[in-house]
């Protein structure tokens, strides 16, 4: 498994996100409190935000193929950027794929970066499982040969044809879960602007502050305000509006889009 988070709101520092806060990402790397399979997230990270000008093009990314507390950069470069938006993840590779810095996420295309938290078993077969193959030049342009970047070729098809994340994410782990039961398809992807993320097999978490941004992740950090995703439920969040959906729901855009957010849970 992996852990991973999602940030957009006023510009802060990569540090408030990922290594100063307690329990942060940079903790669960080595110890995660809720994490249901694995222990110890060392196969990698990596960071990707948005710059403050769009001119300035699509986001960066920093990846490498070491634990996170591995890497003597990562510190100061955290307190110097900042950031209007944010995704970072620290691995916990699947038996069988890349372990090199490729294989960590975020992954990218255009103005999206996107993660993964979870494993797809017997993933070189799903697109054939799900009746989907995909072209021979976009199977050779994966970033890693691993579940996670062919789940990431699987949305970024859709979502370059212009479809809305939370129905192509909500979709896509529908018909993956229908094919491989036991898959973890907990998704996870921005544009910059918004969030869309999927719980389906661990856990998945959300977070407001008063100053209007909203940060999503598999686990919470120290902060107070932290909120639990329903399980097998797709979030849409984006500064002052979040709301969660059932997955079936969501990717069946025919059906009505209510939506019920829980109950707010004490953290430990």
């Amino acid at each position: 498994m992996c852990r991973h988070l999602a940030y957009v709101g006023p510009p802060v520092p990569l540090a408030r996100l990922l290594t100063d806060v307690p329990h942060g990402l940079y903790e669960q790397s080595w110890a995660p409190r809720r994490q249901r399979y694995g222990t110890v997230n060392a196969d990698g990270f990596g960071v990707g935000w948005y710059p403050a000008d769009p001119a300035d093009g699509p986001p960066a990314r920093y990846r490498r193929a070491v634990p996170i507390w591995a890497d003597g950069n990562l510190p100061g470069l955290a307190r110097v950027v900042r950031s209007h938006a944010v995704l970072a993840a620290v691995r916990d590779a699947t038996v069988g794929t890349s372990q090199d810095e490729c294989a960590a996420a975020p992954y990218g295309g255009g103005d999206w970066l996107f993660s993964h938290n979870g494993a797809v078993p017997d993933w070189p077969r799903l697109t054939d499982d799900l009746g989907a193959p995909l072209p021979a030049a976009t199977l050779l342009e994966l970033e890693a040969r691993c579940d996670s970047a062919l789940l990431w070729a699987l949305a970024r098809t859709r979502l370059d044809a212009g479809e809305p994340p939370g129905t192509v994410l909500a979709g896509l782990v529908t018909r993956t879960a229908a094919v491989r039961p036991t898959a973890r398809l907990n998704l996870l992807v921005t544009d910059g602007r918004t969030i869309t993320a999927t719980r389906h097999g661990d856990t998945l978490w959300y977070r407001t502050d008063d100053g209007g941004g909203v940060c999503v992740a598999s686990e919470p950090d120290a902060a107070d305000g932290w909120q639990e995703v329903p399980e097998h439920s797709l979030l849409l969040a984006s500064p002052g509006s979040v709301r969660a959906l059932p997955l079936d729901q969501a990717a069946d855009p025919t059906r009505s889009p209510s939506a019920h957010l829980p109950e707010r849970t004490p953290i430990p």
